[in-house]
């Protein structure tokens, strides 16, 4: 009997939704682990702009986004595993690499070819949750998957201050290849195919452009994912930025991690929320009420700035309730972009997938090389992504917000052990 088949029959469906959650823990723990460690990189590798350190997490973004547009069609094609596993092993191999990187240049590469091979996980994770799930059920499914992945950047920026504290910046990809290659071996053991073969899409010009097309010609699914992409880049302005602003401006020096990691503390109980509200209420509801909020604090953020500098307490405790809420905006976003795209699941992710990582990482990134000393960059990013992702939201729903919306049924039934 093959592992597939051992793996399929025996995974129950709280495994299921660790290994998709160790899945997207990957790219978190790529980023966040990185910010305590960006100033001594720089100063190991000879670069003085601390605006310029940034690309570091960048470049790694870049290679994320771009890569997810083949892998989508090769899921399709192939299954969900079989990708899954190539990308992971050149996830393992770059970040081992960037260990011995001699040049800045050259770990700016290597961080673009390890967030190539993470792009696997990012789509098959999306594909799988999608070949069995569909509406509030993968809503429900992601807002818990998002719950465990949200609880690695509590901690990853406390990994990088202790690797920093053991020995060098090194470390810290010694610890990314490491933990890489042991959820590498346990999706290998356990993931299941959950791609049927009657269900594959052959690997044709014509068939690929055609799974394109029925993911950007469908008005509500494509208007969704421009608006997760859009809200991933108001986030993203605040990553590039975190640490010069609670280390320059509002002077947190090691307590850096600790406002961090309390940030993505209540993001980790906002998607518990979601979670447990979204079969009642709906995406809709939930996603547009929350949007709607982000608004109105990004704003209260954006004018308070444009006048003084809040002071600390009051920052943090705004931008703690902007995070708190992407717990119920996002993840519900992406779920209304993959409900009607159930038969190219593989290239509607990599679709959306690509939108939201590149383009939010240009619209983060630029936000962050406009820091200038203050936080009014990062808010007005909060504020302006809103009000577009509003828009964006209108256009999906035809002018309506806060409807129910059709229903779509999963494939097939489930294969979790009971």
């Amino acid at each position: 009997m093959t592992v597939t088949t051992v793996a399929a029959r025996a995974i129950s469906r709280p495994e299921f939704i660790g290994l998709i959650a160790a899945l997207m823990a990957l790219n978190s723990l790529a980023i966040d682990v990185m910010l305590p460690a960006l100033p001594a990189m720089g100063q190991s590798l000879g670069v003085d702009n601390e605006n310029q350190r940034q690309l570091v997490i960048a470049a790694y973004m870049i290679g994320f986004g771009c890569a997810q547009l083949p892998f989508g069609p090769l899921a399709d094609r192939f299954g969900r595993r079989a990708p899954l596993l190539v990308g992971m092993a050149i996830y393992v191999g770059a970040a081992f690499l960037a260990v011995l990187a001699p040049s800045f240049w050259l770990l700016l590469l290597l961080r673009l070819i390890q967030g190539v091979g993470a792009a696997a996980t990012r789509v098959v994770a999306m594909s799988a949750v999608r070949d069995r799930f569909a509406g509030r059920d993968m809503a429900q499914v992601m807002s818990l998957a998002f719950m465990v992945f949200m609880a690695l950047p509590v901690v990853a920026p406390s990994i990088g201050e202790l690797m920093l504290l053991l020995g060098s910046w090194h470390y810290i990809f010694v610890f990314m290849s490491v933990l890489a290659a042991v959820i590498g071996i346990w999706c290998f053991l356990r993931l299941p195919e959950t791609l049927a073969a009657d269900q594959r899409r052959p690997l044709s010009f014509s068939a690929v452009t055609d799974g394109f097309r029925i993911v950007v010609s469908n008005r509500a699914a494509f208007f969704y994912g421009i608006s997760g992409a859009l809200l991933f880049g108001g986030m993203f302005g605040y990553i590039s930025s975190a640490q010069q602003i609670f280390v320059d401006i509002y002077g947190l020096g090691p307590l850096f991690p600790v406002a961090f990691a309390v940030m993505a503390a209540l993001m980790m109980v906002s998607n518990f929320l979601n979670a447990s509200i979204v079969q009642r209420f709906g995406q809709r509801r939930i996603a547009h009420t929350a949007l709607l909020l982000i608004i109105g604090f990004a704003l209260i953020l954006t004018l308070w700035s444009h006048f003084e500098r809040p002071p600390l307490w009051a920052f943090f405790g705004l931008l703690t309730a902007i995070l708190f809420l992407y717990g119920f905006a996002p993840n519900n976003i992406n779920s209304l972009s993959m409900e009607p795209l159930g038969e190219v699941a593989g290239t509607a992710a990599s679709v959306f997938g690509f939108l939201q990582t590149v383009g939010g990482a240009l619209i983060g990134s630029y936000t962050g090389q406009h820091f200038d000393g203050t936080v009014g960059p990062v808010v007005t990013g909060y504020l302006v992504m809103g009000l577009l992702t509003l828009g964006c939201a209108l256009i999906a729903e035809k002018g309506r917000l806060f409807g129910v919306g059709e229903k779509y049924q999963r494939h097939k039934a489930p294969v979790f052990a009971e």
